[in-house]
């Protein structure tokens, strides 16, 4: 009896910790500046909120946690990781929407992708976290839609769910593994429409791109009305790149902002966080899009990911997911369904709009990150908002 008491402490004193960090997270975007404030020309036009949820129907949710300082202790921290859990019908919502998944480098996991690309169906939220926490996540997941009684027995649409991971290690004591069911369950049940944070915050918290402190970032695109007026929203967790690579609206700022780099404590033997990693991105749309269509609109995210400065190296995980939450009968069971498709010769406007988005939702990631400091003093430094001004003028492409 007080062994289950001590342990409904610690849950409870977990729970009550991310919440807290998640309320920090959501204070902190007030106010905060993203890409195109600070004067970053984009291509195409976003969406009311410029992020995955102008696409009706979808929510995002994050657990962020943050504690402990100094030496690496594992098992105790210091603790710089998360949870995010992006919900193609919200939390309300039941059924499949039509799905497909492509990697440009697969040093990395996404789970539930077999199913996945054999039925071109997905039947559950896609989260995303620190590469040692896929397993828990994924249980905790499974353990989620059965209690919500979405499905009896096996199912491929809660048994299979997909859940994906970037490394954290070098801010994270990735090896405490510090995320547990709670936390998922929590991210899950938080998850909600409108503005999504940014940076700092759920599975992209300890995360770092091209040498500057990344993470979590998205944008969206709308189409215009002679090309069908459809969204598409992007989310990233982005931890890759090499610096001398990054590309901003196609100025090379990373030969131009040369120091910042990530920087080793004095006890640090964590792999540094400049030219390793990986990036995991998630396309929503309302276009009427099949699974085959869908796999095509996931290939282009490459191309975003290329044009900030990714080349999909040995020891990056790029894996991408693509849905479409048109299509109500997509996971109709008896009968037929009745479907509507758009046709390919239709379909570059939602490439370029997949293109644009992710660059932008990249950016997006470091404008909103700040300096983090983890394991053995580990640092990685935010990219400074005015001399990224400073660059984008000298090359002329300061929009303001």
């Amino acid at each position: 009896m007080r062994r289950a008491l001590q342990l409904s402490a610690v849950a409870l004193a977990a729970a009550l910790c991310a919440a807290l960090s998640n309320m920090d997270a959501f204070a902190q975007q007030a106010g905060r500046p993203r890409a195109r404030d600070l004067g970053v020309p984009f291509e195409g036009t976003p969406g009311p909120l410029n992020a995955i949820t102008d696409v009706r129907g979808v929510e995002v949710g994050f657990v962020t946690l943050v504690s402990g300082e100094g030496r690496l202790a594992p098992g105790r921290g210091p603790v710089r990781t998360g949870v995010t859990a992006v919900l193609p019908r919200g939390r309300e919502g039941r059924g499949r929407v039509f799905g497909a998944w492509h990697t440009l480098n697969g040093n990395g996991e996404m789970t539930g992708t077999t199913w996945l690309e054999e039925s071109g169906n997905l039947g559950t939220p896609v989260l995303i976290t620190n590469t040692h926490s896929v397993g828990v996540v994924r249980d905790a997941v499974i353990e989620w839609n059965a209690r919500r009684g979405t499905g009896e027995g096996y199912s491929g649409d809660f048994s299979l769910p997909v859940v994906a991971e970037t490394w954290d290690g070098f801010l994270n004591d990735i090896n405490g593994f510090h995320v547990r069911k709670e936390h998922v369950f929590q991210a899950l049940d938080g998850a909600k429409a409108g503005p999504v944070p940014e940076g700092n915050v759920g599975g992209g918290t300890g995360m770092v791109t091209h040498g500057f402190k990344g993470g979590t970032g998205t944008s969206s695109r709308v189409l215009a009305a002679a090309e069908g007026g459809y969204t598409v929203g992007v989310l990233v967790q982005a931890n890759y790149g090499r610096r001398d690579l990054l590309r901003i609206a196609g100025v090379p700022v990373g030969r131009e902002i040369t120091d910042l780099t990530p920087e080793r404590g004095k006890a640090g033997d964590a792999r540094a966080g400049d030219g390793e990693g990986s990036i995991i991105v998630v396309v929503a749309t309302d276009a009427p899009l099949l699974p085959h269509q869908l796999k095509r609109l996931a290939r282009r995210i490459s191309l975003g990911v290329g044009a900030s400065g990714g080349r999909g190296e040995d020891s990056s995980g790029d894996i991408f997911i693509a849905f479409s939450t048109a299509n109500q009968e997509a996971g109709k069971t008896e009968g037929t369904a009745q479907l509507t498709m758009l046709p390919n010769e239709r379909i570059n406007p939602l490439f370029r709009a997949t293109v644009e988005a992710t660059e932008e939702a990249v950016v997006n990631a470091m404008v909103a990150a700040e300096t983090m400091r983890g394991i053995n003093g580990n640092t990685v430094h935010a990219l400074p908002h005015e001399r990224l001004r400073e660059v984008l003028r000298k090359y002329n492409r300061l929009a303001k």
